[in-house]
């Protein structure tokens, strides 16, 4: 699964990771990622991630 990061402050989200901090489980892929969650660093909406190159 790809890797995503917040185009604003750098945060890379990584699938194998998830983000359970904030209802996100590891495994989970960006594109399944609900559309209201944000970064967890600076709060940017999910259309501000890009894939990680």
């Amino acid at each position: 699964m790809e890797k995503y990061v917040c185009d604003l402050c750098g945060y890379v989200y990584d699938p194998a990771e998830g983000d359970p901090d904030n209802g996100v489980d590891p495994g989970t892929a960006f594109s399944d990622i609900p559309d209201d969650w944000v970064c967890p660093l600076c709060g940017a909406a999910k259309d501000d991630f890009s894939p990680l190159e």
